[in-house]
């Protein structure tokens, strides 16, 4: 069933052409990413899709009986709502109800008079009628899981990444038929996009999306389309197919350009000597010779990004940190940490949204103080700060001067010069684009011009937060190429998975109260070894007598099924028994609730106990499912 129909779709602004007469359609149950080099036009291609922008030519067709949101970039929203208001707004029946559930909920619990109790009674009889009770609790699970901030705060006081997880929420729980994101994992923290792959991944969605996080569309997306020079390449298939396929295609059209500048070169010499008189048959060779003149001349003498810029020396000395205490009261971000870096360490650092990751960063640069402590910074260390609000533009001004604020000449890794112009065309900034308004640059672009003012400093201790956000795949590529290589010091702060595998070799884990977890590892092995702790936590702990070694001869072998020890046996039948007494408590409790003559106090404290009934249902049906398989 084709939910979404694209049709001979052109876009260009000016003499800049972003697409040219592009088709393409996706069916129901289609997971399809879009990629594209930054300004390439992805962003004004879903814009175009849902209905915000107007292409040049061609159409976009939605069936007529299906509903679609999209999540843009900067979402907008009504400021004088309510966070849960924002979340429910819909003509949806049982969002309506669950609306009016949660405002009598709060006027019970803030005023608790009679006729705020009889408004509870009304509304949980209309949730009733519409059996919208596991619907509300849904609901929560998704704001809880995604951290949206107090319900009842208005969206107004929200920061920009609080909007985009509310507007995140809201298309998550009104289940459109179509789903349309644009770096939807921008400002969500690793546990959060964990979560949203897992959802994605599991529920029947049709989706569209853009985003950098490659481990994301390797795992959620089945189908790929690359914008790349105004044409659309389709991809059936993951992340890691597109890498392959792509391959093959750019090394078959490379060599069709090889074989067209051979062709040229001899036509080219035809021509230069054909008399004037031309007859018939010169006139087709003519023609001819412009086609094979225009594949000649193709866009394979592009640029590629460039990023060997100089690094200041390193001394012997480079940043100790000594018992860095630091509190926002009642909030503890630092309990007398300490750390001595090391000559070419690259350490990443991960935690929630909101415990205090970038006031570590600048503490440690002086651009904020510790409460107590002492940083020690050794003479030569330039520190380079890719800070996630971004480079203050000045949109007014044009993309070589911002450039040559700076330098107008910058030393190179060979010793060698570049003039500012020089620079911007190894960060892929055209002749054209060097003169044009940073206000006409896209998102990513202006990300890699920041990017540019960072590395032409020389650091040789660089700072990068969130520095993945908005660059296209192919920058990222280069970034991490060059950082791979960059002998200096890093501490990077990103929700990029990928990235950080990549780059990092330990990792700053803030967990919270304080706490810095300092692990000597890669983010998947920290993951590994956390999903380890959590297992053994739920391992019940049975007496040594009871427990039983397995034969020293019994070995698990390549491809053979692993047994279920003694350990997992004994949970697997606890866990059994736990699922049967919760179902049993779940069916008694919605029943109860159904009994509208009791106090809201005791209605509200039943409805807070079936929401954890209906989390542990979750986890320990997930734990059952594994165990079944071994037993």
């Amino acid at each position: 069933m084709n939910y979404l129909s694209v049709e001979n779709l052109s876009k260009a602004y000016g003499s800049k052409v972003l697409f040219d007469s592009i088709s393409f359609g996706i069916s129901r149950g289609q997971k399809m990413a879009l990629v594209a080099k930054n300004g390439a036009g992805k962003t004004t291609l879903l814009k175009i899709i849902g209905g915000i922008e107007i292409a040049d030519k061609g159409s976009v067709t939605l069936r007529k009986d299906i509903t679609k949101a999209y999540l843009e970039q900067e979402p907008r929203l009504n400021d004088s709502l309510t966070v849960m208001e924002a979340v429910l707004e819909s003509e949806n029946p049982i969002t309506n109800a669950i609306k009016n559930y949660e405002k009598a909920i709060y006027a019970v619990e803030h005023t608790n008079s009679a006729a705020d109790g009889e408004a509870l009674q009304n509304a949980m009889a209309q949730m009733d009628v519409l059996n919208a009770w596991d619907y509300e609790l849904r609901i929560k699970q998704i704001l809880s899981r995604l951290k949206i901030p107090e319900l009842t705060q208005l969206v107004s006081t929200l920061s920009g990444g609080q909007r985009k997880r509310v507007a995140l929420s809201r298309i998550l729980i009104s289940e459109p038929d179509l789903v349309i994101m644009d770096e939807p994992t921008n400002h969500l923290d690793l546990e959060m996009i964990e979560w949203l792959e897992n959802f994605l991944t599991n529920k029947d969605i049709t989706l569209l999306i853009v985003t950098h996080d490659r481990y994301f569309l390797d795992r959620v997306c089945t189908e790929i389309i690359e914008i790349e020079d105004g044409n659309l390449y389709p991809y059936a298939g993951n992340f890691s197919y597109f890498v392959e396929r792509k391959a093959e295609r750019e090394a078959v059209e490379n060599s069709e350009v090889d074989k067209a500048r051979n062709l040229y070169k001899r036509e080219l010499e035809w021509v230069r000597k054909m008399p004037r008189a031309r007859g018939t048959k010169a006139k087709y060779r003519v023609d001819a010779f412009e086609d094979v003149k225009e594949k000649a001349l193709g866009k394979k003498n592009q640029e590629q990004l460039d990023l060997s810029v100089k690094m200041t020396r390193m001394g012997g000395k480079i940043l100790e940190l000594i018992g860095l205490t630091k509190s926002f009261p009642p909030k503890k971000i630092l309990d007398k940490f300490s750390y001595v870096f090391k000559r070419g360490e690259k350490i990443g650092i991960m935690g929630q949204n909101g415990v205090g990751k970038s006031t570590f960063l600048n503490i440690i640069q002086g651009l904020e103080s510790p409460d107590s402590g002492k940083i020690q910074t050794g003479e030569t260390i330039v520190f380079g700060y890719y800070s996630q609000k971004g480079l203050k533009l000045n949109e007014d001004k044009r993309v070589i001067e911002v450039v040559k604020d700076i330098a107008e000449f910058i030393p190179l890794a060979d010793g060698s010069k570049l003039s500012a112009s020089q620079l911007l065309l190894r960060f892929q900034f055209s002749g054209d684009m060097q003169y044009s308004f940073v206000s006409k640059l896209s998102g990513g672009e202006k990300r890699r011009l920041y990017l540019l003012t960072v590395l032409i400093k020389n650091p040789n201790f660089l700072i990068l937060d969130e520095p993945t956000n908005d660059l296209d795949i192919l920058t990222l590529s280069v970034l991490e190429d060059f950082l791979q290589s960059f002998g200096g010091c890093m501490l990077i702060v990103t929700h990029d998975r990928y990235f950080m595998d990549k780059l990092i070799e330990h990792m700053f884990v803030f967990e919270g109260d304080g706490v810095i977890k300092d692990f000597p590892g890669t983010y998947t092995a920290y993951r590994s070894w956390k999903d380890d702790q959590l297992r053994q936590q739920k391992v019940p702990v049975l007496p040594k007598a009871e427990e039983k070694k397995p034969a020293p001869d019994v070995k698990e072998e390549s491809g053979v099924k692993k047994k279920a020890t003694f350990k997992e046996k004994f949970e697997f039948e606890q866990l059994s028994k736990d699922l049967e007494n919760l179902e049993i408590e779940k069916v008694q409790l919605t029943e109860s609730l159904n009994d509208t003559s009791q106090a809201p106090d005791e209605i509200l404290k039943k409805g807070h106990r079936l929401g954890e009934l209906i989390c542990q249902l979750e986890e320990k049906t997930l734990r059952w499912l594994e165990l079944s398989e071994l037993i």
